[in-house]
Formats: structure tokens, sequence, C-alpha cells
């Protein structure tokens, strides 16, 4: 009597590890294949700049990325599990993990497909390009395409004092930079429109360089052929900052006006 209880217990525990691992593996795999979001479009419109994560934290859930950082200080370009500055004076230098970002996105990259794009002379063409290869309007997807561009143009905006300005006049400021004859890597990502004022519906670029040199919100581009990896995602995690700036923003609609002047 006391042997099949004890096959009974063994049984047990090979079944319930089976099952763990059989939980595990699909959550490790949707983990991968999600999109991290820190507060939402619209709140950094309203000038909710200050940072809400640690750039440690945002690794966690993603190697590829972009955004901004604490106090609207230049453009964030994540990328191969490294974050970077592109700073309003022209210089790009590495985020440290301590330090904070008030708006952000990040997945791990995993090509589903790649889309080649022959003499390509300009971001609407490119971008035309791109939306011919996606089949499904209603998830994101994340892009990175390496290579040679004849030319770039990106921005980027400096650190924006207190009280915070809404983001129309922050990026009044902007420091504008043209690249001639560069190697570097263009990482972006596709919102559906329904999804307008949690993301800026439709492409949003940013650039660096191979050198880690140069870089920012990516602006135009020409470039003799293109091709670009895509990652399709049908998961979406939003985090959202505390605070009563946060708290205060009018966030429920999006001003496209706005987003036309912050994105172009």
């Amino acid at each position: 009597m006391i042997r099949p209880f004890f096959y009974a217990i063994a049984i047990a525990a090979v079944l319930s590890v089976a099952l763990f691992a059989g939980c595990t593996q699909p959550e490790a795999a949707q983990e991968r294949d999600t999109l991290y979001q820190v507060s939402t479009f619209n709140a950094l419109s309203q000038g909710v700049y200050d940072g809400s994560e640690t750039f440690g934290t945002l690794k966690a859930h993603g190697d590829a990325g972009l955004g901004t950082l604490e106090a609207l200080d230049g453009e964030l370009i994540g990328l191969d599990g490294q974050y970077y500055q592109a700073k309003a004076d022209g210089t790009v230098v590495p985020v440290g993990d301590s330090a904070t970002t008030p708006f952000a996105i990040a997945t791990f990259f995993d090509e589903d497909r790649t889309v080649r794009v022959a003499n390509l002379s300009s971001l609407a063409e490119y971008m035309a390009s791109l939306n011919e290869s996606m089949t499904n309007r209603n998830v994101m997807y994340a892009f990175k395409a390496q290579g040679h561009f004849d030319h770039v143009r990106a921005r980027s905006v400096p650190a924006q004092p207190k009280p915070y300005p809404v983001l129309t006049e922050a990026v009044k400021g902007q420091a504008v930079f043209d690249y001639y004859d560069v190697n570097g890597t263009i990482l972006g990502f596709w919102f559906p429109e329904y999804m307008s004022g949690v993301n800026v519906a439709g492409f949003h670029f940013h650039f660096i360089s191979d050198d880690r040199q140069r870089g920012g919100h990516l602006l135009d581009c020409s470039a003799d052929g293109l091709t670009t990896a895509i990652d399709e995602t049908d998961r979406f995690y939003l985090a959202l900052p505390p605070g009563d700036d946060f708290g205060r923003a009018e966030i429920g609609k999006t001003n496209e006006t706005a987003v036309g002047v912050i994105e172009r």
C-alpha cells in the first residue's frame, strides 16, 4: 500500500514540472513579442517630462527602442541592448541604467521578415514602401534598417526647464543635423490609427550612425537601397507614470496638428 502512494507523488511531481515548463515557455516568447511603453504620447505632448522609469528597467523589456530622456533631453535610440542619447549639441552618448525616461517604447527585436527598398530618395518614399509590406493594419510593427545613406536629416531637442512647456513649444528650439555619406541604422515603430494618443498613429523613426557619434529623430533620408527587418508585434504593455503632472494632464484628445509639427 505504501509503494502506490509514492508512485502517485512521483507522477504528480513529473506532471507539475511538465505543466510548469509548458506554461513558462510560451510566456517567455510572449514577453519577447511585446511592445513595452512608458507613458503616452498625449501626456508627453502636454509637457509631462519628468522621468518615471529607469533605463535599467526599460532594458529588461526590450533591446531596441526609442523615446526621450528626463526633461525632454534629446532623442533616444536603443539598439542591440544599448541605449543612446542624441543630444541637441550634436553629440551622442550611452545612457546609464540609472537615467530615467518620461516616454519610451521598447521591444525585443526578433525579425519576422525583410523588405528591400531600392533607390530610396526620401523618407516619404521609404514609408510608402513599408506601408505596402504591412498586411495586418491592426497590430504594431518595429523596423530596423542598417546600411549606407547618402543623406540623413535628423533633429534633437534640448532639455527643458520647469515649468515645462508643451511639446509644440519645446520643439521650436530643436537642432537639425544633416549627415552625408554615413553608415548607420534606422529604428522605428508603426502604430495603428486606433492607438492614436497612446502613441503616434503611423511611423516614428530615429537614426544612429555605426560609429555611435551621430543621431536623432529622423526627418528625411536617401540611400541607394535599404533592406529593412520587420518585427510584427501583437502584444502591448503600457506603464503609466505616477505623480500629479500626469494626473492633471489633459490627454483624452490628440491634437493632430501638433503631431504633424512634432513628427515632421
